[in-house]
């Protein structure tokens, strides 16, 4: 690692050339101030010596000037950074491909799936520093919420936003596929991963699930699967004549569909039947999607000007005390 200093505001180094100029007034008053007394002998004074106020009078003036120094120094922003850093992380490129249907709003997971469904994806993007991530939602039909990206803040509040009911519903597995694979085609990144999370059956869309498993095997982009939902029957919200009710359903996952499409592609099929076996999933797919690349990381520079405004304060604070309590100069 290679440190170099720069300043932010170099004109501010010109006013060093006033310190020279303070040290030659200095001495030119002190010369000019010196009273002349004609004596017929010095002798008396020879036992005197050098009182320790009469050195530190004299140097409470350069005390100010180093002060002075500091000063300007800070008043040019001096700042150090990193040239370069070559380091090797832990990154892919990777998409979330999300079922946001009617049926995610059952409430076998708390509050519901679709809820735990972004509530787990998040705590996922939080360890995932180094990776590009982006997400695509579907149900009848498909788009792209976000593209791949490090912002993974701006990542987290489009998920936040994501609710059922925004496009129309249905479960169009292949498109939400294709889509996150058109994402991830041109991508240069080691490993390039679909996470795809429904509960449904694929039942709508133009494109056939393992035709889209099919192209991303071809772009070498690897498919995990989740099928979300508990086994038999999970309570469902239903507007009925009397309000919204809770009714229990039967729950529908094509597990053999999602277990083809991640074999295609050297992925794996997960089920999630609760909160804690969804963040699971997620833990174990985090652990297995580790690829080292090599990377050159610039790094942002960094203020100094900070310890050399405390150093002259605490200088100027020192100067003061000398003069007024110690050698007790009164103006």
């Amino acid at each position: 690692m290679l440190k170099s200093i720069t300043f932010a505001n170099p004109g501010f180094l010109f006013l060093l050339a006033l310190i020279p100029g303070l040290v030659v007034w200095y001495f030119y008053r002190r010369r000019q101030r010196s009273a002349v007394i004609q004596m017929s002998s010095l002798d008396g004074f020879a036992s005197v010596g050098n009182n320790l106020k009469i050195v530190v009078n004299q140097s409470l003036y350069f005390i100010r000037l180093i002060a002075l120094t500091l000063l300007i120094f800070a008043l040019a922003r001096p700042q150090t950074s990193l040239s370069r850093q070559d380091i090797s992380v832990e990154g892919i490129d990777l998409m979330i491909a999300l079922d946001v249907s009617g049926s995610m709003l059952a409430m076998d997971f708390k509050p519901d799936r679709l809820e735990a469904a972004k509530d787990v994806a998040i705590e996922f993007i939080d360890g995932r520093q180094n990776d590009r991530i982006g997400l695509v939602i579907f149900s009848g039909e498909t788009f792209t919420q976000c593209p791949l990206t490090t912002d993974h803040a701006v990542l987290k509040n489009l998920f936040r936003d994501i609710h059922s009911g925004m496009i129309d519903d249905g479960t169009a597995l292949g498109d939400g596929l294709a889509t996150a694979v058109n994402r991830l085609k041109g991508s240069k990144a080691v490993s390039k991963v679909i996470i795809l999370l429904t509960d449904g059956v694929n039942n709508m869309g133009s494109l056939d699930p393992r035709s889209a498993a099919e192209i991303a095997k071809l772009y070498g982009v690897r498919i995990y699967t989740v099928g979300i939902g508990t086994i038999g029957q999970a309570p469902y919200p239903v507007q009925t004549p009397f309000g919204m009710q809770t009714q229990m359903m039967e729950v529908k996952i094509d597990e053999p569909l999602l277990k083809e499409i991640a074999q295609m592609t050297d992925g794996k099929y997960f089920r999630a039947t609760n909160n804690a076996k969804l963040r699971a999933i997620y833990q174990e797919i985090d652990k297995m999607e580790k690829s080292k690349i090599d990377v050159t990381e610039f790094r942002k520079k960094k203020e100094e000007f900070l310890a050399l405004v405390l150093i002259a304060l605490i200088l100027l604070i020192i100067e003061t005390g000398l003069r007024y309590l110690y050698v007790k100069n009164i103006p």
